[in-house]
């Protein structure tokens, strides 16, 4: 036997005095100590992602930031109505003022009549704006100390993240994981992404939904129905969600290859439980006010919102296009930048559907476009209601991952930049988002 084999016997049974041994105890008992931390295996792969979303958004906030301080229009303006006396202020206004409200003082349903024959006949009440938000905004606030204001954008950052690791994870599943790391990156420089880190619902509930998508992607139905039921708490729209979730599982159930592979509980369980959050809710607007169709009146009269077929979106459409702005709530930039995604999205679906994506995601995806487009409202935010159509991504981030490092490198750092301006400033600025 040779030194080295003697050597080598001798680091394997010599356990209770040899280096080796030694320097893994230490490692063991120091491994707390060092940073940072190794990351769990699980988690590695949502890195990439994530950082390369949080410093496009960091990016594109300092822009807005900047775009801001150099009108300095905002402090002229009314501090619900995109004014403050900071920069960051604006990131409260609007929608967020309302959040804000429930957050601090809790509903007090009514519905108002008023005294005209315009659009608004019905005074504007906060049970229009779901409870899932504001109810974490006043936890977050009531566990840290942080104020309001702060707990509203802490849960929009936080879950912005979370909305980022889910687009990944479901773009990931479909087109490889560099495509889903670009992704995230496109979900952060997106048309209306300015409402990602502001007082506003969107990051939440595109979280939501996301990981509902991939729970039905990976079959796991019981999570599936659970999120859709969460989002049901958040917002309106959610009503697309649940019934993407509850195709999936009809269909899964229809086919007795699927029923045997998924079986029939979850799929089932996820059918039953997902619309109970959304219908609670609506429910109980109607009780708290006495009129069943409290909630539907609300929106209709007092926001001038609701589902007319696509009448409103042609006539917008008919005015940008020989230069009028006869219709309601016009602003000629805002309105615009949403014409040139309106006109991009049969592009945009159609790549999307060569990819053959699952169900629910086109399902979810077809439905909002068509939530979007056949409801009046103000043009100018289809960019912003169109944000959660995450699964409209998937073609150009196949796409872009085919492009070496250093030329995806100049298209973020473009983005990021130009952001600052229409996906924040134009937004909030500009328009009413």
């Amino acid at each position: 036997m040779t030194a080295m084999d003697t050597a080598a016997g001798d680091t394997v049974t010599d356990g209770s005095s040899g280096a080796p041994q030694r320097l893994s105890d230490e490692r063991g008992r120091r491994s707390w100590r060092t940073w940072p931390p190794a990351l769990p295996p699980a988690a590695r792969p949502f890195l990439a992602p994530l950082v390369l979303y949080g410093v496009t958004k960091l990016v594109g906030l300092a822009v807005f930031a900047s775009l801001l301080e150099y009108a300095g229009d905002y402090k002229e303006k009314n501090p619900r109505f995109g004014g403050g006396a900071h920069w960051w202020d604006v990131l409260a206004t609007w929608d967020g003022w309302w959040y804000l409200q429930v957050a601090e003082h809790g509903y007090s349903p009514s519905l108002v009549r008023l005294d005209s024959e315009g659009l608004f006949t019905v005074q504007q009440n906060s049970v229009a704006f779901f409870p899932l938000y504001p109810s974490l905004i006043r936890m977050v606030s009531e566990v840290t100390g942080l104020g309001l204001y702060g707990s509203g954008i802490l849960v929009s950052v936080v879950f912005s993240f979370v909305a980022a690791a889910g687009i990944y994870a479901v773009i990931s599943l479909i087109a490889g994981a560099r495509a889903g790391t670009i992704a995230a990156g496109l979900w952060a420089v997106a048309p209306g992404a300015g409402v990602e880190w502001a007082v506003y619902s969107e990051s939440l509930f595109v979280a939501i939904a996301a990981w509902a998508c991939y729970a039905v992607m990976t079959k796991r139905w019981v999570a599936a129905g659970l999120l859709a039921f969460i989002a049901g708490l958040n917002r309106p729209t959610s009503a697309v969600l649940i019934g993407a979730v509850g195709l999936a599982a009809l269909v899964v159930l229809a086919r007795p290859a699927t029923r045997r592979e998924h079986g029939v509980r979850g799929p089932v369980y996820a059918m039953i439980v997902a619309p109970l959050g959304l219908l609670v809710y609506i429910a109980w607007v109607g009780y708290s006010i006495g009129e069943p169709t409290a909630y539907f009146t609300l929106q209709r009269e007092g926001w001038a919102h609701f589902f007319d077929y696509g009448a409103h979106t042609l006539d917008v459409l008919l005015n940008l296009a020989v230069g009028r702005g006869d219709y309601p709530f016009a602003f000629y930039t805002p309105d615009l930048l949403s014409l040139l995604l309106v006109l991009a999205l049969p592009f945009l679906i159609a790549l999307m559907l060569r990819d053959r994506p699952p169900l629910v995601l086109v399902a979810y995806t077809l439905a909002t476009v068509i939530t979007v487009l056949g409801t009046q409202q103000m043009f100018g935010n289809t960019m912003r209601y169109l944000l959660p159509a995450f699964p409209l991504l998937l073609a150009p981030a196949a796409a872009l991952s085919r492009l070496k490092l250093p030329s995806l490198a100049v298209f973020f750092t473009t983005t990021a930049l130009a952001s600052g301006w229409y996906a924040h400033y134009v937004l909030f600025e500009l328009g009413v988002p």
